[in-house]
């Protein structure tokens, strides 16, 4: 059983969401219902994506604390050129390129520098908000109807069941990444850096370079996140998400990636967002408090990272 565990990490991720789902069945009447269950995952989606880019980070060793911000800079990218006359397709490609050429810079420190990530990201974090508060006046701007809040539109499954277009581009988006991780020389490449930079570099892998590469597709995936921000509240508003970034490094640790890298993958980052949305709501049904719901989460992500050191030293 420990072994299966190992191999597949987000098996315990998912018997825990199973678990969750019956226990706040039994406590709450309106958990089963499908208004609910679609509330859960609209309310996970924006979260889910930053997590699935701090995924690939966290594969290769490092981490990513200025994703949540970076995406509100992309937010703030795309209204503002949007409202001054941009063509939306242009606004949204720039916003795109904000968010991949800031991420690439946390890259680059840390690839040719050799710096820590949690000390770049740090840093980056501190600068991106600085750059977003100047470049938005600490002013939180309407988003156009159209192509900039198309994530947001409601469609309806048989006329009942309730889903929005970016849960629909959410569930592309994490399905490429994982054949991207899973089916691509990229893929194995960005789990032998987890598993040992060096041993990596050895066998003929440009570390750099994937590292580089890593950090810039992750800043794409940040501008996704932040289009769907977009669809879910139609504002630019340069404090929002302001715990993102701890939230999306939840998801991913409750999923059963590794924080030291190597191990893991998108699917249990997929149900380490669905956990947390999932407990939050239950909790919320139930009448806990809110300082007992985050409680609940801290315990969980201490949890899941003691079970992490836990199966790594008894399979080394």
């Amino acid at each position: 059983m420990e072994r299966r565990f190992s191999q597949t990490p987000a098996l315990g991720p998912t018997a825990a969401l199973l678990l969750a789902i019956v226990v706040f069945s039994v406590g709450s009447d309106t958990f089963l219902n499908i208004d609910n269950f679609s509330f859960i995952v609209q309310q996970s989606v924006v979260i889910a994506t930053l997590a699935l880019g701090q995924t690939i980070i966290i594969l290769t060793g490092g981490i990513d604390l200025a994703n949540a911000l970076i995406a509100v800079l992309g937010t703030l990218v795309m209204t503002r050129t949007t409202l001054d006359g941009v063509p939306v397709v242009a606004a949204l490609a720039l916003g795109v390129l904000v968010c991949a050429l800031t991420a690439s810079v946390s890259g680059l420190l840390v690839a040719k520098l050799r710096l820590p990530s949690f000390i770049v990201t740090l840093g980056m974090l501190t600068v991106v908000t600085a750059v977003a508060n100047l470049y938005s006046s600490g002013t939180t701007w309407p988003a156009p109807d159209g192509l900039l809040t198309l994530m947001g539109m409601k469609l309806y499954l048989f006329g009942r069941v309730q889903f929005t277009i970016g849960m629909l581009f959410a569930a592309a988006l994490f399905v490429l990444v994982w054949v991207t991780l899973t089916r691509t020389a990229w893929g194995r490449h960005v789990y032998a850096i987890g598993n040992d930079a060096e041993a990596a570099r050895l066998n003929g892998i440009n570390v750099k370079r994937m590292l580089l590469s890593v950090y810039a597709l992750a800043g794409c995936i940040y501008a996704m996140a932040a289009w769907l921000s977009l669809g879910r509240t139609p504002s630019a508003d340069p404090n929002a998400y302001q715990l993102g970034n701890l939230e999306s490094i939840t998801a991913v640790v409750i999923g059963g990636t590794s924080l030291f890298g190597g191990r893991g993958g998108v699917v249990g980052t997929v149900v380490g967002a669905l956990i947390v949305s999932v407990l939050r709501s239950g909790l919320t049904q139930m009448g806990i408090d809110s300082n007992y719901q985050n409680l609940a989460t801290g315990i969980l992500v201490i949890v899941a990272v003691a079970f992490d050191q836990f199966t790594r030293r008894r399979s080394a």
